[in-house]
């Protein structure tokens, strides 16, 4: 008898429950018109000027046919001298790779660094596409109990070593930040006791201290891998380009899967991406900022006096994390009934935690500040 075809076990990990609720955000935009988009985790802008005029130019006088796999050596030159203006950092742009996306990155540097098997801790809540990715390629994931960040204390108190630690900072859902001593006390822990340190790095540029206190793994760390990315601070999501700072012994090996993976990045988004590091460009994704701040503002005066008062701190990145546990134990349903009776869409904490994120609700505030008065509005009528 022929034998079954079956689907792999490692694609057995769980959706993107995000994308769902995109999905269903569009089709009530369709029904009804009355959309208050608070579910997806990208500015609500488009690239800037310099980006898209780049664009044009290129579409009319490039070829636009494959690059080098790594990236094209302006584009690695101009994220170099970007590092240099962001974090103080001499970088070389042999060590940088511009990537499709970073989560092309992340599959990159998973596979480039990780054996089948493997224990990498991650952060819990967290952004799930590090975990459902590292499950894909058999490693084990895990999750302990932090106060958002880890922290060199809750990695010596694991049971068992880890081969890897993923951090983000800014974070996504909560938008909390390590403290450059703490990134440094974690990179210099990690270098010590032979763990490879992932930093995801790419809502740099989003925070609301003054004056911000961002730090980059590197500022450490050689060791460590570091993700960046075009699409929150340059607004620039489906464009899909990031980029890594790579340690010289794993070079060669993300260059040769890259090539068998991708070929190269998208070829018109990295012609078009060296211009976002103008000076027009900066200036124009820094008016976005500001514009976060007033809506993170609205936010965390508006939301508590709803009653949904216990927030994460939401230091950077664009998004308030509320736990809604007082008004429901399931928030994937709370979210659908919040859209379906109200217009305004949300994304549900089981994304980000998969113990207690049932209770926990993701609020995006990357579009305008009238749609998160609006939103707030909408809320007070319909909640208990």
């Amino acid at each position: 008898m022929q034998q079954r075809l079956a689907v792999a076990h490692r694609a057995n990990v769980p959706p993107f429950h995000v994308m769902d609720l995109l999905a269903a955000a569009g089709e009530r935009q369709r029904t009804h018109g009355d959309l208050v988009n608070m579910v997806a985790g990208q500015p609500s802008t488009p690239a800037p000027v310099p980006v898209r005029d780049a664009a044009r130019r290129a579409l009319d006088d490039d070829v636009l046919g494959y690059t080098v796999a790594i990236g094209t050596p302006e584009l690695r030159e101009a994220i170099a001298l970007h590092h240099k203006r962001f974090h103080g950092l001499e970088v070389d742009p042999a060590e940088v790779v511009v990537t499709t996306g970073s989560s092309g990155g992340f599959l990159l540097a998973f596979l480039a660094a990780f054996e089948h098997g493997d224990r990498v801790a991650i952060a819990r809540p967290g952004y799930p596409c590090y975990r459902n990715v590292l499950t894909a390629l058999g490693c084990e994931v895990v999750e302990p109990e932090t106060r958002f960040q880890p922290t060199v204390g809750m990695l010596e108190a694991l049971d068992e070593p880890v081969r890897g630690l993923v951090v983000a900072s800014p974070a996504n859902p909560t938008g909390t930040m390590l403290m450059p001593e703490e990134l440094a006390a974690l990179a210099r822990w990690c270098e010590e006791h032979g763990v490879q340190l992932i930093s995801d790095e790419i809502y740099h540029g989003i925070e609301y201290a003054s004056p911000p206190v961002h730090s980059s793994a590197w500022e450490t760390s050689r060791e460590a891998v570091v993700f960046n990315s075009f699409s929150k601070y340059f607004s620039m999501t489906g464009w899909r380009i990031g980029w890594m700072l790579v340690p010289d012994r794993l070079r060669r090996p993300v260059d040769v899967l890259t090539g068998n993976f991708t070929i190269c990045p998208p070829a018109l988004a990295q012609a078009a991406a060296v211009a976002a590091f103008t000076e027009a460009s900066y200036a124009e994704c820094d008016s976005h900022v500001a514009r976060y701040a007033t809506n993170r503002a609205l936010l965390l005066e508006g939301l508590p006096r709803l009653g949904i008062d216990r927030l994460a701190p939401a230091d950077g990145a664009f998004y308030v994390y509320a736990d809604v546990g007082h008004l429901t134990d399931d928030s994937m349903a709370f979210c659908h009934r919040l859209l379906a009776e109200t217009g305004v869409a949300t994304a549900p904490g089981i994304d980000f935690d998969t113990e207690a994120g049932n209770r926990f609700v993701r609020f995006s505030f990357a579009g305008a500040p009238a749609e998160i008065t609006e939103a707030l509005h909408r809320l007070e009528t319909w909640l208990p």
